[in-house]
């Protein structure tokens, strides 16, 4: 996998945890935030019309003003309040969506109308508000308490919808949403072409340099950088030198090597074979290693001359003769023929061992008066 694929990858991956995470904190921000939202406003709502609630307690604890009337009713057309119930400070029904219940003292009411908290309690006692979620439903539990001088006249119970508020909190997390994707493709945009652009391209332009080295010079051609790609640039520049230094080393070591193998095959050429007798030594390349007897022709560039240019094109049977050597490794191969215009008994073989030291040696020597035989 490429490396910019990798970096998008983690880059996706890390975004979407992120927001992932984010979502989270966020939500249960904006549900806090909303929720108490929601909760205030339910209270500072009573609390706005409390005078008139009390006003009307302190002249009738069982009757309903008409002022009493107007505000309740006001509580129950509201959208966010799911059910009201306005109780005296005996405990009494003051006021409910089923008339029947008016006048139900607190005991008899909750007999047929189940409460899904103990909020009316609990505010009673302490003389405050309190709220509480309903379980497994989207409302709060309210209990107002409606007091003048410290002595609790009244309660106002409203049970408070939360669908408003769930849809405003799915709302602003859709704008999360986009808000986030937004924002991770701001920063992905230019983080990607900060990678592209000095770490990609650079790379990039390092491996064609590194395809473009040449093994006559060893040299990697890349401009100098300041950064960890420059390092690698110069690191490589480091390894072609010592393997520029290792190659001269064993160019001159095979040099040697071949001046030696030379004065060696000398001393044993001049041992066994006669003066009068001629000796061609070729390596596995058929370039001429060695030779008793002057040679003239044209060398290659590494100083070599190669059999062709000692032995003619008109001198067929000798190259049969080194053929057939090369077929048959480390055996004996004699022929009679004509080797500068003078009939000599041919001689070759082929040394060949594991690895790859491969050796011809080639002896002709001068028969005068002799009759050619054929090919071996």
């Amino acid at each position: 996998m490429k490396l910019s694929s990798k970096w998008f990858l983690w880059f996706s991956g890390i975004g979407i945890y992120v927001m992932v995470l984010g979502g989270i904190f966020y939500y249960n921000l904006f549900k806090w935030t909303f929720d108490e939202k929601l909760k205030g406003e339910a209270i500072d709502m009573v609390r706005l019309y409390a005078p008139t609630l009390i006003t009307g307690l302190s002249r009738n604890q069982s009757a309903l003003t008409f002022e009493e009337l107007d505000v309740v009713m006001r509580f129950a057309k509201d959208d966010r309040v799911a059910s009201l119930l306005y109780l005296n400070k005996y405990g009494e029904v003051r006021w409910f969506k089923d008339p029947s219940k008016i006048t139900y003292s607190f005991e008899q009411f909750i007999k047929e109308v189940s409460l899904p908290t103990d909020a009316i309690e609990q505010s009673s006692l302490a003389k405050s508000p309190i709220v509480r979620a309903v379980p497994n439903l989207p409302l709060y539990d309210i209990a107002i308490p409606l007091s003048l001088r410290g002595e609790v006249m009244g309660i106002i119970n409203l049970q408070v919808s939360r669908e408003g508020v769930v849809k405003v909190i799915n709302k602003a997390m859709r704008k999360y949403a986009v808000g986030a994707v937004g924002v991770l493709l701001l920063m992905g945009i230019p983080l990607y072409f900060f990678m592209h652009h000095f770490v990609i391209n650079p790379l990039l332009s390092l491996r064609d340099s590194i395809e473009a080295i040449s093994f006559k010079n060893l040299e990697l051609k890349f401009p100098p950088r300041s950064d960890e790609v420059g390092e690698l640039a110069g690191v490589m520049n480091i390894f072609l030198s010592k393997v520029k230094a290792e190659v001269a080393n064993a160019m001159v070591k095979e040099k040697q090597r071949g001046v030696a193998e030379a004065r060696w095959w000398q001393s044993i050429l001049m041992a066994i074979v006669s003066k009068h007798h001629k000796a061609i030594v070729v390596d596995e390349d058929n370039s001429v290693l060695y030779t008793n007897f002057p040679l003239t022709g044209t060398m290659s560039t590494d100083g070599k001359m190669h059999l062709l240019d000692v032995i003619d094109s008109q001198q067929q049977d000798v190259l049969r003769l080194v053929g057939v050597a090369l077929e048959r490794p480390n055996q004996l191969v004699e022929a009679d023929t004509m080797f500068r215009s003078e009939p000599c008994h041919v001689r070759a073989v082929h040394l060949e061992e594991e690895g790859e030291l491969r050796r011809t040696l080639i002896l002709f020597e001068p028969k005068p008066n002799s009759s050619l035989r054929p090919l071996a």
